[in-house]
């Protein structure tokens, strides 16, 4: 999956979570919780969301790793091992 693909399905996952969120205004090693005043139960969402969307399994030990644009563009495209 490219960075422009993932930041793609990223905006949709998260527009669908929270609608009002500004994700253009986001930077990308900013923490998404924090930039988009996202809950638990908001990050739980979009992670099972990337994995339904991906198909790819996302063990609980990665989430913090997906919670930065940075992150989630790193982990899906294998930069981050």
């Amino acid at each position: 999956m490219t960075r422009d693909e993932t930041l793609a399905l990223v905006a949709d996952i998260l527009a669908g979570i929270a609608p009002e969120a500004d994700l253009a205004r986001v930077k990308g090693g900013e923490d998404l919780r924090d930039a988009l005043d996202l809950d638990s139960m908001d990050v739980l969402n979009f992670v099972t969301a990337l994995h339904q969307r991906t198909g790819r399994p996302i063990p609980e030990a990665d989430y913090p790793r997906l919670v930065t644009l940075d992150g989630v563009t790193d982990y899906f495209s294998g930069d981050a091992g």
